[in-house]
């Protein structure tokens, strides 16, 4: 059986970078779509966090439709992140009504009618194709596991907003990520977060600080850069003026004043935190994390295919040992690491963010339309749909006038 993995689709983005609304962007994935007899969107499917979720699955009706054309009778499976954590929570919540729940396992395969109202609609879109739901994740092949990665954010070092929030309520729980030895644990702390971030946004547009525009914005501030070296396409100029200079006089506060913060979040008990952000730390801290979630929930050598990072992996030009659990886990203090654990891939992303980009088209790991093929056999398959776009045809309509402004 032939399985088709995508992440972070982010339908129903309010800058408009989620480029599967845009139906001359689809063709290469449902062109793949067609070839599988399995699609797993694995999770952040919908943008839930920006707005009421009617917006979001407006935006997201036209690519269901096409999908289930594309699947035919084919199976299709949605797997809930952090930013569509909407999706599953009701089902999450009437098992905290039930006297004894089963323990929560590393999958839950679930009727879309049993998950959520909104899934059951998803589904119904999806005509023709045999639709679940699966969470926190679902196995492939008995050594393939797929999930979208959120769980990392408790074991993340860099400083994002979600890694505070799961930090915060981890302290308050007085379930410190350290101990963590199963699905419960992790859940126990991240999914509060998410119901109260879901319910700021279920009536109205969110602002920039919970809808993500401030968080990249302070980490190009920062001095945050692609890991493959070169300058993101969106860097600003030397802009001069008044209001340049003020911006660079609050840049250089700002960079002075992070690493001052970071120690005070430490000194709370919410880290253990770092104050780099570069894009390569970014990398590594990502799959620190990931290893040390793979490890906690026992996936052994299996391959790990997860996104919510956006960055895809390993590519030609990544060293491989990162990707591996036992090296990853044991960072810079390793002389080599024991080469064992996890075998870690990223699904990669379908949004295009200029920040994450580099001038040349389908360089960045964060160019968007990359996807993981697993077959009966052998190891899964990182490939790249849309490599061959331009940024003009990726950007969205409002960046386009923009620059042409």
């Amino acid at each position: 059986m032939r399985t088709l993995l995508i992440s972070d689709l982010h339908l129903g983005s309010l800058s408009g970078a989620d480029v599967l609304r845009h139906a001359e962007l689809r063709a290469p994935l449902l062109e793949a779509a067609a070839g599988a007899e399995r699609v797993v969107l694995l999770g952040d499917v919908l943008e839930l966090r920006q707005g009421p979720p009617r917006e979001a699955l407006a935006a997201a009706r036209g690519f269901f439709e096409d999908l289930g054309r594309a699947l035919g009778g084919g199976e299709l499976i949605i797997v809930a992140g952090n930013h569509d954590h909407a999706l599953i929570e009701p089902w999450v919540a009437r098992r905290g009504e039930q006297d004894a729940p089963d323990e929560m396992g590393l999958e839950q395969l679930i009727a879309p009618a049993d998950a959520s109202p909104m899934l059951r609609r998803l589904s119904e879109w999806t005509a023709g194709a045999r639709v679940r739901a699966a969470y926190p994740g679902l196995w492939v092949r008995e050594d393939v596991y797929a999930t979208h990665g959120h769980y990392l954010d408790c074991h993340l070092t860099v400083p994002t907003l979600e890694r505070l929030g799961v930090g915060a309520m981890s302290r308050l729980l007085g379930r410190p990520a350290s101990g963590f030895a199963g699905v419960a644990d992790y859940e126990a702390v991240t999914a509060p977060v998410y119901v109260w971030r879901d319910a700021i946004a279920r009536e109205v547009r969110t602002g920039s600080a919970l809808n993500g525009a401030a968080t990249l914005h302070a980490w190009r501030a920062l001095g945050g850069g692609s890991d493959d070296g070169n300058a993101p396409a969106g860097a600003p100029g030397s802009a001069r003026g008044p209001a340049a200079i003020a911006r660079r006089l609050r840049t250089r506060a700002l960079v002075a004043g992070f690493p001052l913060a970071v120690g005070a979040l430490n000194r709370a008990g919410l880290g253990p935190l770092r104050a780099e952000i570069s894009g390569t730390e970014l990398r590594r801290a990502g799959l620190r994390a990931m290893a040390e979630v793979a490890e906690r929930l026992g996936l052994g050598e299996a391959y790990v295919v997860f996104g919510h990072t956006h960055r895809a992996g390993p590519l030609p030009r990544d060293d491989a040992r990162e990707w591996r659990g036992g090296y990853a886990r044991a960072g810079e203090s390793a002389t080599g690491g024991d080469g064992l654990g996890a075998r870690l891939l990223n699904a990669g992303c379908w949004t295009y963010e200029p920040m994450f980009l580099s001038g040349s088209p389908g360089e960045s790991p964060y160019w968007p339309g990359t996807c993981v093929r697993v077959e009966d056999s052998g190891p899964p398959v990182l490939e790249r749909l849309l490599s061959d776009r331009t940024h003009e045809e990726l950007r969205p309509a409002r960046q386009r006038a923009g620059a042409r402004a």
